[in-house]
């Protein structure tokens, strides 16, 4: 069971996922603390908020995959949708 994820692309394997987590998680606060010193002015009062922007993304992105979950279950059909019960074919 030793495994060797050195055949693997190089994206798939398991040191550079965690390695990208990283330096983009990294990437995403030097944003959000970049609001510290550049001033971000608002036009509707909660827009100027710190992090506005980084939680308004975060949930927006997670509604949308909300809602393509709940569409998923709506639109799914059953297995045998497209058969017409003819097994001759």
């Amino acid at each position: 069971m030793n495994e060797s994820h050195h055949d693997d692309h190089w994206l798939a394997r398991p040191a550079t996922i965690k390695l990208l987590w990283r330096v983009f998680a990294a990437v995403l606060v030097l944003l959000v603390l970049a609001q510290a010193v550049i001033y971000v002015k608002g036009y509707f009062g909660v827009d100027g908020w710190f992090g506005f922007a980084a939680a308004y993304g975060f949930l927006s992105c997670l509604a949308m995959v909300l809602f393509a979950k709940a569409l998923g279950y709506v639109l799914k059909r059953d297995e045998d949708y497209y058969d017409d019960g003819n097994s001759d074919a």
